[in-house]
């Protein structure tokens, strides 16, 4: 069932906080197992696997099977687009010459972009503090992203193929919460796997015939999948039906401090000066995108 949407303007529940910590931690991670993955696997299997095993997990529970009206399954099918089957096909591929901290950093424009792709196509009303706000961000990102883009050609495309990315996200973030309080973020997300499983499959199948074996990449996929692919979209839609696209795409406060962490810890990456300046800036700015023009603690009501 769909949980109940609470109002936009109104502060965060513990269920809501809990939404926030389970989507932000497992995507920060999930930075990391692309990496691992890709240690044996090509881009195109990587996205497959996490989108199978996503599909899978998601499909055992009975929620997953409620029924949802067929005047749906196009805007599902959009989302399964924009939200998983594009976005988790450029990730992997950035992060051939990308390092997973690094991805996990540009990835905070999030909420950036969200504010973009909400005034522009939606024809969300924004206010000076969100555009404020963006402004701040996209400084931020540039602090991020040009450095790494100057060491190399291959550098600058993957930097490039993540800001599409996070691009995309912005469109699914403002999908997702409507559909969500209609049908259930259970149901949502497992169709929008299907539909983006369908996406993917030519690229995965030809990626099955680069890549080698082994068990700690298979692994590292496995979990992506149930836990980046399948619980964590769920704990997002559901936070973005709650509380509203904006402020649900604030999970990327804390996921490029996870991924940071994780990609220094376990794969000996180095993380510049600039990177972590341009991430300060860029939450920053997201943080500004989240507060009303009225009283810079709450955004306005709808």
């Amino acid at each position: 069932m769909a949980a109940p949407a609470t109002s936009e303007s109104a502060p965060f529940q513990a269920l809501d906080f809990g939404l926030l910590l389970t989507a932000a931690g497992i995507w920060g991670s999930s930075f990391l197992l692309m990496a691992i993955g890709l240690d044996s696997f090509h881009p195109g299997l990587v996205t497959l696997l996490r989108v199978g095993f996503g599909l899978l997990a998601l499909w055992l529970f009975p929620s997953a099977r409620q029924p949802v009206s067929r005047d749906a399954w196009g805007r599902i099918a959009v989302l399964g687009v924009v939200w998983l089957g594009f976005p988790l096909t450029m990730f992997p591929l950035a992060q051939q010459w990308v390092d997973s901290s690094i991805t996990g950093m540009l990835n905070a424009g999030m909420p950036i972009m969200t504010v973009i792709v909400a005034a522009l196509a939606f024809g969300t009303p924004t206010n000076g503090m969100k555009l404020v706000g963006v402004m701040v961000g996209l400084v931020g990102i540039g602090f991020i992203g040009i450095p790494t883009a100057q060491t190399g050609n291959t550098n600058a495309l993957g930097v490039v193929l993540i800001l599409t990315a996070v691009l995309s996200y912005g469109f699914a973030a403002n999908l997702a919460g409507p559909l969500q309080r209609e049908f259930g973020a259970v149901a949502v997300v497992a169709r929008a796997l299907l539909a983006a499983a369908v996406v993917v499959l030519p690229f995965g199948i030809y990626g099955a015939t680069e890549s080698s074996f082994g068990w700690g990449p298979l692994v590292a996929c496995m979990a992506l999948g149930a836990g980046g692919t399948g619980i964590a979209y769920v704990a997002g839609a559901m936070l973005s039906g709650r509380v509203g696209a904006v402020r649900m795409s604030v999970t990327t406060y804390l996921i490029p401090v996870v991924s940071a962490v994780l990609g220094v810890v376990f794969r000996d990456e180095v993380i510049g000066t600039l990177a972590i300046v341009g991430t300060v800036i860029v939450l920053s700015g997201a943080f500004l995108t989240t507060l009303s023009q009225k009283s810079g603690l709450s955004q306005k009501s709808n």
